[in-house]
């Protein structure tokens, strides 16, 4: 793997049914990959993140912490017909895009929980300050909006990401 390699989109064992690594054991691969940094983005929460932190400095491995946030059109309408959740991964930069993704997370799990923690657009783009965001897996607006076959409506809500992020959105590789 190259040096410059960084995993950027990886569940632990707080991502439930989607992850099992211990993080013990994932910065002794990381160091022994050869990686300098690695991320975290579980599903929906944080709860790992002190932990995560706290092991990758002990290893001299930066963690970089993140979720991958449940995004609905609207968080608080609770038809799963029209209000479908999609996947999108969200990166802390700082301190701040780490106060501002605690933030949403928090909103997700009080204010918009149907199901899973859920936060809309509207919400992010509110808190994007300090947030790097990455289009998301295959179960992510844009891909999923690909694979029906919308082409124009996955160029239209990337379009919108990336007006609002600028150089801090990302399309991820499935």
């Amino acid at each position: 793997m190259k040096k410059d390699f960084v995993h950027l989109h990886l569940h632990s064992q707080y991502s439930l049914l989607d992850g099992a690594i211990k993080f013990d054991e994932l910065f002794d691969e990381v160091k022994k990959q050869g990686m300098t940094s690695v991320a975290l983005t579980d599903h929906g929460n944080l709860f790992g993140a002190y932990e995560f932190y706290k092991n990758g400095k002990k290893k001299g491995i930066k963690p970089i912490l993140g979720c991958e946030v449940y995004i609905a059109k609207d968080h608080k309408n609770k038809n799963p017909e029209n209000n479908k959740t999609h996947h999108l991964t969200v990166l802390c930069m700082n301190m701040e895009g780490y106060e501002n993704l605690c933030s949403l997370v928090s909103k997700g799990h009080l204010e918009g929980f149907y199901r899973k923690p859920r936060i809309d657009r509207k919400m992010l783009f509110e808190k994007s300050s300090g947030l790097i965001v990455l289009s998301g897996c295959l179960n992510s607006e844009v891909c999923f909006n690909i694979l029906k076959g919308k082409k124009d409506e996955a160029i239209k809500i990337a379009s919108e990401y990336k007006n609002v992020l600028g150089d801090r959105y990302f399309i991820e590789k499935t």
